[in-house]
């Protein structure tokens, strides 16, 4: 049964592919999106279920096992993110069907978040350092073009600066994997783990482990995150949340999984940087945020603020803080998909990104409005709502460990994080009513399902932490003792 595995790569990619075949027949096209989001979330949730009962699930793809062969690992984390993330893409269709014009529907938009979501899903399950370079490869490619699809000045500039960034941290991540080949001989994660632990830790890796921090820094938005905000702000608002809750939270998964499978040996060199990155991104990215008065340019410096909290948890390196991290990733995805998707409908709506331009939305759209002010709340993390629980264990762990200043940079963040989110809810729905209900140009009605849907998640998550939590454990337990996840590879089990 360990070919589930291979389900969430190649429903997508299949159905995606098929798609091709009926580039007019828009209505075909959204039926075969949703029966095969709906058929991936199934397995994604049986794969959760097979994990949290049995243990890890590895995949020898064509027989050949580790570490001669391809190998997909299923443990807790990667079935986790990937049932959020088909879930996510959904969520992110629903929406599109409504607000994307027949321009963009006609050039296979469906087609290519079906094969961006295969990126992504084969990025979290692979077992294989290049392959996670391949995964990573289609994942880009299909947002070069959801990116561009529209062909508006913006989207031009915006996808050059994208694709030149995205390629040179590709590059170096070429570079990086033939130096750590050189160094151990293999590409396979567990072999790599088992290898670097056992020869010395000297200039050489902690320089290997610091070009891969900087290509899934550049990845995930970590520090060097210049070119998010604008590229975030050029695509339609569904391809938008589809970025801003997956594609930098794959940058995230791999800092996550090498930095606690291949490089955790020196964290006095490797863990203490991403700790000081991981401030100076939430401290640049929250000013970012309480600068602007665009909504797009607003929730895009969230997605950084968001980047450094959870990298904050992992630099930490301990268990509570990387529960909290596991946690408030997981919430982060959704929450940020739920803003992004809102956001946009105030735009549609109003026709303008500016809150100066309008107000008053409360009178005519009460529960466009309270989505938003749960979204809002979710991403400061008050409580009940599922950002609390992630914020506060990771607070709690960073305390724990000694990393006072930086916990404190935490709550100092989020609270901008709340002034820059109040903002947009204030000037959006409160105030003098300058549009009525005829003058709208749109109704905006197209988000509260989507945007329903993962308030109700949201607000489950938090509600239900201890549930959840039990999940997340699962998750953490792997990432801090590695040789869970390489004897689960080699099928080394106790008796």
């Amino acid at each position: 049964m360990s070919n589930v595995l291979i389900l969430p790569i190649i429903i997508p990619l299949l159905t995606g592919m098929f798609m091709i075949f009926f580039r007019r027949n828009i209505r075909l096209q959204q039926i075969i999106a949703v029966v095969s989001l709906l058929l991936t979330i199934g397995v994604a949730a049986y794969i959760v279920h097979r994990v949290s009962v049995g243990g890890i699930i590895v995949l020898d793809v064509g027989g050949w096992e580790a570490p001669f062969g391809i190998s997909l690992v299923g443990d807790m984390l990667a079935a986790l993110l990937v049932l959020v993330a088909t879930f996510i893409c959904l969520m992110c269709c629903l929406y599109a069907f409504k607000t994307l014009k027949h321009d963009h529907k006609v050039h296979f938009v469906y087609c290519f978040i079906l094969l961006l979501l295969c990126g992504v899903n084969g990025s979290f399950l692979t077992g294989d350092i290049f392959n996670l370079f391949v995964f990573f490869e289609v994942m880009l490619i299909s947002s070069y073009v959801l990116l561009s699809l529209g062909g508006k000045k913006l989207q031009l500039r915006e996808s050059i600066k994208y694709v030149i960034i995205n390629v040179i941290s590709s590059t170096l991540f070429v570079i990086a994997i033939a130096y750590l080949y050189s160094v151990a001989g293999t590409l396979n994660m567990a072999q790599l783990s088992e290898r670097l632990a056992s020869i010395s830790q000297d200039g050489l890796m902690i320089t290997i482990s610091f070009i891969f921090l900087t290509v899934f820094g550049l990845k995930s938005g970590l520090f060097l995150f210049f070119w998010l905000p604008g590229s975030y702000s050029a695509p339609p608002p569904a391809i938008a949340a589809l970025f801003a809750a997956l594609l930098t939270k794959v940058g995230i998964y791999a800092i996550l999984r090498t930095f606690t499978l291949l490089f955790y040996h020196q964290p006095e060199w490797t863990h203490t940087v991403i700790m000081y990155l991981a401030a100076l991104t939430m401290i640049l990215g929250a000013l970012g945020a309480i600068s602007h008065w665009e909504i797009r340019k607003i929730l895009a410096y969230n997605v950084v603020v968001a980047v450094g909290f959870i990298l904050f948890g992992i630099g930490v390196a301990s268990f509570d803080s990387l529960t909290g991290a596991i946690y408030y990733l997981l919430h982060d995805m959704l929450a940020k998909a739920l803003i992004f998707i809102l956001g946009g409908a105030i735009i549609s709506i109003f026709g303008s990104d500016h809150l100066r331009n309008f107000s008053g939305l409360i009178l005519f759209r009460p529960l466009l409005g309270w989505l938003f002010f749960i979204a809002a709340l979710a991403l400061v993390g008050v409580p009940p709502l599922s950002g609390f629980v992630g914020k506060l264990i990771i607070i709690k762990g960073g305390i724990a460990e000694g990393q006072i200043i930086l916990s404190i940079i935490g709550v100092m963040t989020s609270l901008l994080v709340l002034y820059s989110v109040m903002k947009i809810f204030i000037h959006s729905f409160w105030g003098e009513k300058l549009l009525s209900e005829g003058e709208q140009k749109d109704t905006g009605n197209s988000a509260l399902l989507p945007g329903t849907l993962l308030a109700v998640l949201v607000i489950g998550m938090g509600l239900g932490a201890e549930w959840v939590l039990t999940y997340v454990k699962q998750a953490v337990e792997v990432l801090s003792n590695p040789s869970i996840y390489v004897n689960a590879v080699f099928k080394r089990f106790e008796p």
